[in-house]
């Protein structure tokens, strides 16, 4: 076992040591998303249930789903022993030392499921690689590569949100089913579902892998399905799981007749097809030529100045981008590009499986997918590739330079979560210091393999240092920052949406193309 008892001394060492520095950030720079979840601590512990999806006092109404608001609502009871005054609803943008410092802590703690949820990955690796050093240990590699994530680390201890105690629970239900414990890894993911929508990105995958391997209990010798057996039984268990989940969350809205309220908040069409930051996915790349498209046209005497939106040309990534040339986008189509994205890997998964790796390669690409072509994607949601991918990472030499392109891309598109000057060195050392770590211990790791990575990924990545240095430094000392401030944000969002779709692609074509054995088939 990866993780034996003479093992776990390094593992604690770990988490105590990212522990500690997630403390060292509390004094940092936080987001509008600090206010967002004061008041979501104020709307749960002040007005009753019935109220929860109206309350509209802040901007910054609940959009979660229920379990979410219920964990708001028991932190907002050890919440008024720290301030009282940050439980009231009116007092917006309040800030108090005690506010700051309990906030902080709550993540921090909370973050002790996503420690526990790394420990149970880290048993699920089988150790072929016999290492006598505990550094080049796939283990201990898995363990960096999750606890010390660069993004999670600023996204969350920085920028401020929860999301660390949210991928804990993605990563123990993952941990479940390649241990073969199907209902727990279910249970898991379907009360996830109910604390945070977004990842109902990755659900194709879980229903398709525990439908294959957990409903049908048998293969033909030549790895396709026996369709006769199927288990009726399990299929009610999964049923009921998933039914009793969704009445605990939803039901009490249901009976109050408000659950058209609470979806309405859920999926806010209304906020555009991009977010303010555009993520750097296929519509950042859409956006770019629309844009390029029109400037070319003003050229060419093409298209008429006077009927061109202002906010186009030169407000910048906002939230309601008017295309002038090319077809503007709609929520369905969105839907209709995630699905026809997601279509092959699901197809993968069923026709050639190949255990847990199927399953995780299709909930990478199913997350990928749908950070590429989703409504009004947050840049933060890379990291619901990136994680699961780390588990790749460390079993194929291929998978391990697909995540370092992707991570490498994922992170730095991160960047200008962190816009001001004392964030500045922070960010730059700690993903130097991930980036850094993640290809020596990768390129250790798979050694007797060929490179990880080829020439022109090299020369991609590393051109990402003269684009911050051009971004961070040039940029705001020349006379453009007044009248194109959006330039830095919108180049660094089609560079890397260049690496990120390089990356899909990638591993979609190294997925579709793979040979799996008859045995494994089979088996």
């Amino acid at each position: 076992r990866a993780m034996a008892a003479g093992g776990r001394g390094w593992f604690r060492a770990l988490a105590l040591g990212v522990s500690f520095l997630k403390c060292l950030l509390i004094p940092a720079y936080y987001s509008t998303d600090f206010e967002v979840h004061r008041n979501w601590l104020a709307i749960t512990h002040n007005l009753p249930l019935s109220q929860w999806y109206f309350e509209a006092t802040s901007e910054w109404t609940l959009d979660y789903p229920p379990f979410f608001a219920w964990f708001e609502y028991v932190l907002s009871h050890i919440a008024k022993y720290f301030d009282p005054q940050m439980l009231v609803v009116e007092n917006l943008n309040y800030t108090s030392r005690a506010t700051v410092y309990f906030q902080r802590l709550s993540v921090i703690f909370t973050d002790t499921l996503f420690i526990y949820a790394v420990r149970e990955c880290c048993r699920c690796i089988n150790e072929k690689r016999a290492a006598k050093d505990i550094l080049e240990k796939p283990a201990f590699i898995l363990a960096v590569l999750l606890l010390w994530n660069f993004g999670l680390l600023i996204v969350d201890h920085i920028h401020f949100q929860y999301n660390g105690f949210l991928f804990g629970l993605m990563l123990l239900s993952v941990a479940r089913l390649c241990q073969k414990r199907y209902l727990e890894g279910a249970l898991l993911f379907a009360v996830l579902l109910h604390f945070k929508h977004i990842y109902v990105y990755v659900a194709p995958a879980y229903g398709i892998y525990l439908l294959r391997s957990y409903c049908f209990t048998a293969n033909n010798a030549d790895g396709s399905l026996k369709w006769r057996s199927f288990s009726f039984l399990r299929v009610t268990l999964l049923g009921l799981i998933v039914c009793l989940v969704s009445a605990l969350s939803l039901g009490p809205f249901l009976v109050l007749g408000q659950l058209p309220q609470v979806i309405s908040r859920l999926f806010p069409f209304k906020r555009g097809l991009c977010h303010a930051y555009w993520a750097p996915n296929f519509w950042a790349l859409y956006n770019a030529m629309d844009k390029a498209l029109t400037i070319l046209g003003l050229k060419c005497n093409f298209l008429d100045g006077t009927k061109i939106p202002k906010a186009s040309m030169t407000g910048g990534l906002v939230q309601e981008f008017q295309h002038t040339v090319l077809p503007s986008v709609t929520p369905l189509a969105t839907l209709i590009c995630t699905f026809i994205a997601i279509l092959p890997s699901v197809f993968c998964l069923w026709f050639k499986p190949q255990g847990p790796r199927g399953f995780l390669q299709c909930l990478v690409l199913c997350a990928l997918s749908s950070f590429m072509f989703g409504w009004h994607v947050h840049e933060k949601a890379i990291l619901l590739a990136i994680l699961p991918l780390s588990l790749l990472s460390i079993q194929r030499a291929k998978d391990a330079g697909i995540y370092l392109i992707l991570a490498t891309t994922g992170h730095f598109s991160l960047f200008p979560l962190l816009f001001t000057a004392p964030e500045l060195p922070i960010k730059i050392l700690l993903m130097l210091l991930f980036t850094v770590y993640s290809f020596s211990s990768l390129k250790s790791l798979f050694r007797r393999e060929k490179l990880l990575l080829n020439w022109l990924e090299t020369i991609y990545l590393i051109q990402l240092v003269p684009l911050e240095i051009f971004c961070e430094i040039i940029f705001p000392l020349t006379s453009w920052k007044q009248q194109f401030p959006f330039v830095p944000l919108l180049l660094t969002s089609v560079y890397c949406a260049l690496g990120i779709t390089y990356a899909w692609l990638k591993l979609y074509i190294s997925i579709l193309t793979e040979r799996v054995p008859v045995r494994q088939k089979a088996e």
